[in-house]
């Protein structure tokens, strides 16, 4: 893994994915209860929970241990159900000179279901780093994603 980059993964969900952008989009609070495993905490810092600009405080368990990072909204999308992030905080920024997320959300089709696509975009200060890599964040949201769809599914 070089210096800078983009991953990306996509993952089939069961939950309408209109509905699941909505978690994201006005309901980011209510993550820590959905994957309370993974997300401990979230506070907002800056703004409000549902617009560009805001700025939350998340406190989570990636690669066995407890870490925080803020996350800035950096552009939502409504109607192709698209949202980015730039995430930095203490730990993120000292090792990451950018470090960003998207999520987008699409129909599967008259089956029903969705596809849920995490972008990662990354540029790190140093090839060594102490923080997680690109690769356990998106492993992370991964896993995430599979909490919010088996929440709603069940709903």
């Amino acid at each position: 893994m070089g210096l800078s980059g983009k991953l990306e993964s996509e993952i089939e969900i069961k939950a309408n994915a209109s509905d699941f952008f909505q978690v994201f989009r006005k309901q980011l609070h209510e993550l820590p209860k959905i994957s309370s495993d993974k997300l401990h905490r979230a506070q907002l810092d800056q703004g409000d929970w549902e617009n560009v600009g805001s700025v939350k405080h998340w406190d989570y368990t990636i690669e066995g241990k407890k870490t925080s990072l803020k996350e800035k909204v950096e552009a939502i999308d409504d109607e192709n159900k698209t949202i980015t992030y730039s995430l930095f905080g203490e730990e993120i920024s000292e090792n990451y000179k950018t470090l960003k997320s998207t999520v987008k959300v699409s129909d599967k089709g008259s089956s029903g279901g969705g596809i849920v696509k995490w972008t990662f975009e990354y540029e790190k200060h140093k090839e060594n780093i102490t923080a997680a890599s690109p690769q356990s964040y998106l492993d992370f949201v991964i896993k995430v994603t599979q909490d919010v769809d088996a929440h709603l599914s069940k709903a």
